[in-house]
């Protein structure tokens, strides 16, 4: 039960309920599904099944910027399953790649052959390709190329292992970097953001990678169950013969030494992230930007000198997640949560790890960019009594299911799938 993950931090309980009751309405509003043509009610409804992270705040967007995100979305969705898709010989998948962004201009185009679980944004992409014709050619433009770009550099790195750190940055460009670089040209494109964030290429590919390179370290373990290498050889080599070898326990030392060093790597680029959210002025554009990277660095927080990433799935809870969605709403708070995270980080720092001093380095850079003292911080641990414990776990238990049940019957037939 996810509440009871919470109990040893109040003000997630809180936030639960609060999130549970509506309160998620101030971030993520709901869209009018009935004003829509079938076809684009239809991309929201294969946004909302293929999304983990990014539908909500999607959907939050103001104007047409929303539909065009939405899009851009679900195409390179639909390119990502090609490429994950360990079926589609590489004869055959090499060329999808290159040349996926002319589909967008085929009427019929569909792929009906893959195994991946998003396969429906391949069977179905006449629809998706028929919502990105009807949007302004200045938003095509910038969906085309970025497919374009995305494409190729993907065909890149199926034929050949990320080996350097360098090679890292440039597989996390082209996958994540260049997503971040689509997005802020359709910030400005929409006119909401200056034409600033459009233009400044290298903070916009700094907010993908980091992005990536969190997702990346976290999936270690499923990654390399399912034969995918993505931890650059240049830093594992340092600490076993086999990426996999990582996952043995008496590897574990050497694994977490590894670990630290690709989340020091990760965090170089949160300084370009807090430049970035400074520039922005839409308030619909910032926590779509805010929310994920706020995640992001309580992720890596989580995966810091943890050997849970060797064992199993490292999730930050949901009561935390709500909670940093609720809170990153502007620069202060997100400062707040960026420098909280960065001393949780810090004070699990070894005096034996092999990247201590690049790690304190990075922090100290950080804090600096986050001015904020660590004094101001408000505490996110709390000591809580035995009592207080069972208390609250009997009433937070009889009180989830009791809104659980009233949410699910009031949602009723205004559910999307009801459609």
């Amino acid at each position: 039960m996810d509440i009871l993950k919470s109990l040893g931090h109040p003000e997630e309980i809180i936030n639960l309920f609060k999130f549970k009751m509506g309160a998620c309405r101030a971030v993520m509003q709901k869209l009018d599904y009935e004003s829509m043509s079938d076809s684009l009610r239809t991309c929201y409804l294969y946004l909302n099944q293929t999304s983990r992270s990014f539908a909500a705040v999607i959907q939050a967007l103001d104007g047409e910027l929303r539909h065009a995100v939405c899009i851009f979305y679900l195409v390179l969705r639909a390119l990502d399953t090609v490429e994950d898709d360990m079926s589609i010989p590489l004869d055959k998948k090499v060329p999808m790649l290159n040349d996926f962004h002319t589909y967008l201009y085929q009427d019929e185009w569909c792929f009906t052959e893959s195994q991946e679980k998003d396969r429906q944004v391949l069977e179905d992409f006449p629809t998706i390709s028929l919502e990105f014709r009807n949007l302004a050619q200045e938003y095509r433009d910038v969906i085309s190329d970025i497919c374009h770009q995305m494409g190729v550099g993907m065909a890149e790195f199926l034929e050949k292992k990320v080996g350097s750190m360098k090679e890292w940055d440039q597989y996390c460009h082209y996958v994540a970097g260049l997503v971040g670089i689509g997005l802020s040209q359709l910030f400005s494109a929409s006119q909401l953001e200056d034409p600033e964030v459009g233009r400044d290429t290298e903070l916009s590919n700094s907010m993908g990678l980091f992005l990536q390179k969190t997702n990346i370290i976290r999936d270690y373990l499923e990654d390399t169950q399912e034969g995918r290498a993505f931890w650059p050889q240049e830093a594992w080599s340092q600490f076993a013969g086999r990426l996999e070898d990582l996952a043995h326990p008496e590897k574990l030392e050497s694994a977490l030494s590894c670990l630290n060093l690709l989340v020091t790597d990760a965090l170089r680029h949160v300084p370009d992230v807090i430049t970035y959210l400074s520039r922005l002025r839409n308030q619909s554009v910032f926590n779509f930007c805010a929310i994920p990277q706020v995640m992001a660095i309580a992720t890596l927080s989580t995966c810091y000198n943890n050997p849970m990433v060797f064992q199993g799935v490292v999730k930050i809870r949901k009561g935390q997640a709500v909670t940093l969605m609720m809170e990153a709403t502007n620069m202060r708070a997100v400062q707040m949560i960026i420098s909280q995270y960065s001393q949780e980080i810090l004070q699990k720092v070894s005096l034996a790890d092999p990247s201590r001093d690049k790690t304190l380095h990075i922090l100290a850079v950080i804090r600096e960019k986050s001015a904020l003292s660590q004094s101001s911080l408000p505490s996110r641990t709390h000591h809580l009594s035995p009592m207080y414990l069972s208390a609250a776990m009997l009433l937070a238990a009889l009180s989830w299911q009791y809104l659980s049940t009233t949410a699910a019957q009031a949602q009723g037939t205004g559910d999307m799938k009801g459609q």
